[in-house]
């Protein structure tokens, strides 16, 4: 769990180490929305969003702190709290049940 105050330079930091082909999960205290973020290639991102909205984005490591600034507000406005999972080697669009039943 991280704050959402520092969410954004969390998930930079920790998208420059990721290795390519592996993936970042950022999900609601309810684990109802989802940002799934991949790296494709040496500077490219796949991000999927799936909760109010469902978009695919790709982007460059230059423009993603824009984005996920965006993508914070639109899908977690009243989160205080961001829950970020590490997938491994993973798709950015593989739909992973993280809801506890």
């Amino acid at each position: 769990m991280i704050d959402k105050a520092t969410a954004i330079e969390t998930v930079m930091r920790k998208l420059k180490k990721l290795p390519q082909g592996h993936a970042i999960d950022l999900r609601t205290y309810k684990r109802n929305r989802s940002v799934v973020i991949a790296r494709t290639g040496e500077n490219e991102f796949d991000v999927v969003e799936k909760g109010f909205f469902e978009e695919r984005f790709l982007v460059p490591l230059s423009k993603m702190k824009k984005l996920l600034k965006n993508l914070l507000k639109r899908e977690f406005p009243r989160s205080t709290k961001i829950r970020l999972y590490d997938l491994g080697p993973a798709e950015a669009d593989i739909h992973i049940i993280r809801k506890k039943i």
